[in-house]
């Protein structure tokens, strides 16, 4: 083998190696996509963090963890730090995980003044 293919696929192997953990990280598969759920709780905490902002609800004294979107495309739907606050009333739809633990992505938040904003 050449010396110029030895270090075409020492390439092609690199991008691989670099590409698997970023396809890994963005996989969906903990959640059911198949069924869309929804509740009513009070936010505990909104962590409005990158990658990925959650939100964390007190439902029935059982504390929901939902991840979201990066704050950078949750901005564009129309969410600022502020959108919510501990103690808020609010009712959301979500993807449930499929271990069947409390949590989930979250897709829809209503806020208590009645506006719907999107999480992904």
């Amino acid at each position: 083998m050449t010396t110029g293919k030895t270090l075409a696929w020492a390439g092609l192997i690199g991008l691989i190696g670099l590409v698997s953990p970023a396809a890994a990280h963005h996989s969906f598969a903990m959640f059911d996509q198949t069924k869309l759920l929804n509740t009513k709780g009070t936010v505990s905490q909104f962590r409005w963090t990158n990658p990925h902002s959650f939100l964390v609800l007190d439902v029935n004294g059982t504390k929901y963890t939902l991840e979201c979107n990066s704050t950078n495309m949750m901005s564009r739907a129309g969410w600022k730090l502020s959108t919510v606050k501990a103690g808020d009333k609010v009712g959301i739809t979500y993807y449930p995980l499929r271990t069947g633990q409390p949590g989930g992505m979250l897709k829809t938040v209503t806020l208590p003044g009645g506006q719907t904003l999107s999480a992904w």
